[in-house]
């Protein structure tokens, strides 16, 4: 699968009283590259398309106030009904922090169902 890439620059907002990005930020910054990576995808029959079932992060070198990343987000395994996403942040030549995160396809009446081909053929 290719890899989507998302640039971000961290604002006063992202930060604790230090200047350096706040742990749960890396959640909505992931959550806002994830949602770029599906722009477009036309669900079908109403369903609401993706929900996060579980996510872990590595962080690995501090993100500071003003600086300008790239969240690369590649989807590493797709199963029937779910696909595995790594989402790296990169400022520079260095990985500041490593996502995992798997989610799930629901449809329109909130249960877990099979991801359609039309939408898999968009992530490819």
């Amino acid at each position: 699968m290719k890899t989507f890439k998302y640039p971000f620059s961290i604002a006063y907002s992202d930060t604790d009283a230090g200047g350096i990005v706040y742990h749960g930020r890396y959640i909505e910054i992931a959550e806002r590259a994830r949602m770029e990576m599906i722009r477009g995808i036309d669900f079908p029959d109403g369903d609401n398309g993706f929900v996060v079932r579980e996510l872990d992060i590595k962080y690995m070198s501090p993100l500071h106030l003003g600086e300008d990343l790239i969240v690369e987000s590649t989807i590493t395994d797709v199963g029937g009904a779910s696909m595995n996403v790594e989402q790296k942040f990169v400022h520079g030549d260095t990985i500041c922090a490593i996502m995992h995160i798997t989610v799930v396809y629901i449809g329109s009446d909130m249960h877990v169902k099979r991801i359609p081909d039309s939408v898999l053929s968009h992530l490819e």
